[in-house]
């Protein structure tokens, strides 16, 4: 191979070609204006050419500058591209998940999941709308139901659905602890689209359920957690979306009651995925961070 003037030189070569400027070509770089300058000598120099004529506040390219910075500009497009082809691109996969599922569960995991496989694009869906594999192009799913959820699809148990009533422990501080029914009619429900206090009340209170001070009414789980949280009133919620916020001490469970909701989290695929090995990759991330969070 023949002898390639300095590849420094030639790349701080381009960069001033198009600025025309040493000044403004240092800054790019993030050197001196004098290191550019001696830069051009040192490569005119090798080359026995003049690149450049230099003006009294700018310069100007010579017709030998002109035609050498086409081939080089061209000879670093050649290196960028064979460089970014030794670059694995991220595998893109498509989880759909409930919005409370994802605000209260998935989000806070996801720097771990990302860690542990980084050539994954993972590219959350949040709606409450159960996804189309193939119009929404979604690889996987995370729903709450029963199996089974459509013809060539399979479901895997993610977490049982049991609901739990969990209130701010300033609030309980100051209204009492609701477990007796004088205490909680003093509690306002917070009531999510799910509306199960209905079904929670009667378990928890077989002889008749007590009136309630007010009711607020929410369309998604994580609203109602969150009002909790802010001492607003109590709510029900599946156990592992508040495991956490009990563990801080953000959130109280205020019952021992537990309704069983009868309908479960799994995790969907289709029996044969678009891309096998990157799906089961999640799903076996999914499983391990879920036995974790118990």
């Amino acid at each position: 191979m023949r002898r390639l003037p300095s590849l420094n030189g030639l790349r701080v070569f381009e960069v001033v070609t198009r600025h025309l400027n040493f000044r403004l070509a240092a800054e790019e770089i993030g050197v001196t204006q004098g290191a550019v300058a001696q830069q051009i000598r040192g490569l005119e120099a090798e080359l026995g050419l003049k690149l450049f004529d230099r003006l009294p506040r700018t310069l100007a390219l010579t017709e030998a500058g002109q035609s050498y910075v086409t081939n080089i500009r061209r000879a670093f497009e050649l290196i960028s591209e064979a460089t970014e082809t030794l670059k694995p691109e991220p595998l893109h996969l498509t989880i759909s998940v409930t919005p409370t599922f994802a605000s209260k569960w998935l989000i806070p995991r996801l720097p771990d999941f990302t860690a542990a496989h980084p050539n994954i694009d993972l590219r959350i869906l949040a709606s409450d709308r159960i996804a189309n594999f193939q119009t929404d192009a979604v690889d996987l799913a995370v729903r709450h139901g029963r199996p089974p959820f459509g013809p060539n699809l399979n479901a895997e148990l993610l977490f049982d659905h049991v609901i739990i009533a969990v209130g701010s422990p300033l609030l309980v501080e100051k209204l009492g602890f609701p477990d007796q029914e004088d205490n909680f009619s003093r509690y306002p429900r917070l009531h999510d689209g799910h509306d199960l206090w209905p079904q929670f009340l009667e378990l928890a209170f077989p002889n008749g359920a007590p009136m309630t001070a007010k009711n607020i009414r929410f369309n998604q789980t994580s609203l109602a957690i969150e009002a909790a949280i802010a001492g607003q009133g109590l709510a029900l919620t599946s156990t592992f979306f508040v495991d956490e916020d009990i563990a801080s001490g953000r959130l109280l469970r205020v019952l021992p009651t537990e309704l069983t909701a009868g309908s479960d989290f799994y995790v969907i695929s289709p029996r044969k995925p678009r891309h096998a090995a990157s799906v089961a990759a999640v799903k076996s991330w999914l499983a391990d961070a879920t036995r974790q969070s118990r």
